[in-house]
């Protein structure tokens, strides 16, 4: 799981950096750059829901782990 998030911040990063670069470069629509700007903060937010603690101070891919330890699960 940890291999998809990695993935997931790469790919936020690699849309933020296309999105700056073609606003830069200019001729393509500004509602694309728009769209790969959201989509960024997309995966970005569904990131952070996977990796922050709630109040029990545990998040929920520590959740989902340890269930699956508990079920013998891999």
């Amino acid at each position: 799981m940890d291999a998809v998030l990695s993935v997931m911040m790469l790919t936020a990063i690699a849309l933020l950096l296309g999105a700056l670069f073609l606003w830069r470069r200019g001729g393509k629509p500004v509602r694309q750059v728009v769209l790969m700007v959201i989509m960024a903060l997309v995966l970005m937010v569904n990131v952070a829901i996977w990796t922050l603690p709630d109040a029990s101070g545990e998040n929920p891919l520590e959740q989902v782990e340890a269930q699956q330890a508990a079920h013998g699960d891999s």
